[in-house]
C-alpha cells in the first residue's frame, strides 16, 4: 500500500524532466514554442522542396540500350567450375606465336610461360539462364591473376553473336556468399553495439541506397542535370539519415541546416574548379563506356555530383557532432551566451577538423593507390603527376570536399550556439528551470 505522503515525492522530477537531464536520455530539444516554429519555418520548406524535386525528376527506370559486350555492359550468368585438369601450355597455346626467349620484358616472359609453363584446362558449367547445364572449356594461363579451382563459383559472360564454342567465357569469380556474410556480420555488429540507434542507422543506410539506385542513377542516365539530381538526392538522403538516426528534434534540424550550407559551398567550389581546370570527367574505361552509351550525359557534371554525394557522409558526422557538443555545453552551463558556446564548441571542432580532413585525404589516396604506384614506377615528377587529369580529379575532389568539411565546423557551431542560447527561460520549461526540480528532488531524497 502506498501512503499519501509518498506520492508527491516522485512528482517534481517528471514535471521538470530531471530524469532526461540527469541520465542524458536522448537529445535535449529546445522547449520554446517560438524557437521550434522558427526552425520549422526553415526546415519544412526545404524538405518540401526536396520532395517536389524528387517528384519532378523521378525517372521511369533505366533507359534501354543495345548491349555492347564491353566491360560491365555484358550479359552475364552464374557458373561453376566442375573440373580442372593440368595440361602443357604448349599443347593448348599451339596456335600462338613461338616465344623469342627474351624474358627481360613482361611480354617476353608471358610468351615463354604460354609455351613452356603448366596451364589449367577448366570445365565450366552454366548454372543460370536459358543455357543452364551447358558446359564450356576455359584455359587458364600460369601467370593469369585469377586462377580457378574445382567447385568454385564464377561469373560467365555471354556473347550471343560469337561462334557457339566461344559464346561463354569466365569474367569474374562469384563472391556473393562472402560478401553477404560480411554484410550480415556488419549489420549484427551495428545492432549489437548501437541497439535501437543501430537499427535506425541500418534503415537509413537502406534508404540511402534506395535513393541512389532508384532516383539518382536512373535520372542521370535519362539525361537530367547531374548536379541538380545529386543535390536533390543528397538532400533526401541527408534528411532521412539524420532524422531517422537522431530523431526529429531541433538539434537534428540545426545539423541539417549546417549540412545543407556546406553542401551548397561544395557544389559552388566544385563547379568553379572543375570548369577552371578543364576536367572532363571522362578519364578511364568505365567513364568512356558511359559516355559512349549515353553521349548526352554531362560527364563533368557527373564528376561534380560524385563530389557532392561523396562528401555527404562525412559532413553528417561533423555537423551532428558539433551540434551535440554545443547542446551539451549549454546543458552544463545554461547561463553561457552564444559567443561562449561558440568559442568552446569551435575548440572541439578544431580537433575534429584535423582528424576528418586527414581521413578524407587518405581515403581518396587509398582508392587511387594503384594509379599513384604507376606514376611512381614511371618516375614522374610531382608536378607532372598532379597535372594529369586522372590525379587532378582526385585532388579537386579531395580539396573541395575538405574545404566544405572545414567550413561546416564554424557554420554548424555558430548555428547551434545561436539556436540553443535563444532558448531562454520564459516559457517555464527551459533547461535552467529543468535543473531546479532535479536539485529539489535530490534535496528531498537526502532529507528522507
Amino acid at each position: 500500500m502506498t501512503s499519501p505522503q509518498s506520492d508527491p515525492a516522485p512528482q517534481p522530477p517528471p514535471q521538470g524532466h530531471s530524469h532526461g537531464h540527469t541520465h542524458s536520455h536522448g537529445p535535449a530539444a529546445p522547449v520554446s514554442k517560438h524557437l521550434r516554429k522558427v526552425i520549422a519555418a526553415v526546415v519544412i520548406p526545404f524538405a518540401t522542396a526536396v520532395v517536389v524535386g524528387l517528384i519532378a525528376f523521378w525517372p521511369g527506370g533505366v533507359p534501354d540500350h543495345e548491349r555492347t559486350g564491353v566491360g560491365f555492359d555484358r550479359q552475364t550468368q552464374d557458373g561453376k567450375v566442375v573440373q580442372v585438369v593440368k595440361v602443357d601450355c604448349a599443347d593448348v597455346n599451339a596456335a600462338q606465336v613461338p616465344p623469342t626467349g627474351d624474358t627481360s620484358t613482361p611480354s617476353g616472359r608471358e610468351a615463354v610461360n604460354e609455351q613452356e609453363g603448366e596451364c589449367k584446362k577448366a570445365t565450366i558449367e552454366v548454372t543460370s539462364g536459358d543455357d543452364k547445364g551447358r558446359e564450356f572449356v576455359e584455359v587458364v594461363q600460369p601467370d593469369a591473376p585469377r586462377q580457378l579451382s574445382e567447385g568454385q563459383g564464377v561469373v560467365v559472360a555471354y556473347a550471343p553473336d560469337a561462334p557457339r564454342d566461344l559464346q561463354y567465357s569466365v569474367t569474374d569469380v562469384n563472391r556473393k556468399v562472402p560478401m553477404t556474410l560480411l554484410a550480415a556480420i556488419f549489420a549484427l555488429a551495428v545492432v549489437a553495439v548501437g541497439r535501437l540507434r543501430g537499427v535506425m542507422a541500418l534503415v537509413a543506410l537502406a534508404v540511402s541506397f534506395a535513393v541512389l539506385t532508384l532516383f539518382i542513377l536512373p535520372a542521370i542516365l535519362q539525361g537530367s542535370n547531374p548536379l541538380v539530381v545529386a543535390v536533390i538526392g543528397a538532400s533526401a538522403i541527408m534528411l532521412a539519415a539524420l532524422y531517422l538516426c537522431h530523431g526529429v528534434t531541433a538539434r537534428t534540424s540545426v545539423a541539417v541546416v549546417g549540412t545543407l550550407i556546406s553542401l551548397l559551398l561544395i557544389g559552388l567550389l566544385g563547379s568553379l574548379f572543375i570548369g577552371w581546370a578543364s576536367l572532363s570527367g571522362n578519364t578511364d574505361d568505365n567513364t568512356g563506356l558511359i559516355h559512349g552509351l549515353y553521349p548526352d550525359i554531362d560527364m563533368s557534371g557527373l564528376l561534380l555530383a560524385g563530389i557532392i554525394i561523396g562528401s555527404l557522409g562525412v559532413l553528417d558526422d561533423v555537423t551532428v557532432t558539433q551540434t551535440s557538443a554545443v547542446w551539451e555545453l549549454h546543458q552544463a552551463d545554461p547561463q553561457m551566451g552564444w559567443r561562449g558556446l561558440y568559442r568552446a564548441g569551435i575548440r572541439i571542432g578544431r580537433d575534429h577538423i584535423a582528424s576528418v580532413v586527414n581521413t578524407l585525404v587518405l581515403a581518396y589516396a587509398g582508392a587511387a593507390l594503384p594509379l599513384l604506384l604507376l606514376f611512381s614506377i614511371a618516375q614522374s615528377s610531382v608536378g607532372t603527376v598532379a597535372n594529369s587529369e586522372l590525379v587532378a580529379e582526385e585532388i579537386v575532389r579531395t580539396l573541395v570536399g575538405s574545404i566544405g568539411l572545414v567550413a561546416s565546423v564554424p557554420v554548424t557551431t555558430v548555428l547551434a550556439a545561436l539556436v540553443v542560447s535563444a532558448d531562454r527561460p520564459g516559457a517555464g520549461t527551459s533547461s535552467s528551470t529543468a535543473a531546479a526540480p532535479a536539485r529539489t528532488g535530490r534535496g528531498r531524497r537526502r532529507k528522507a
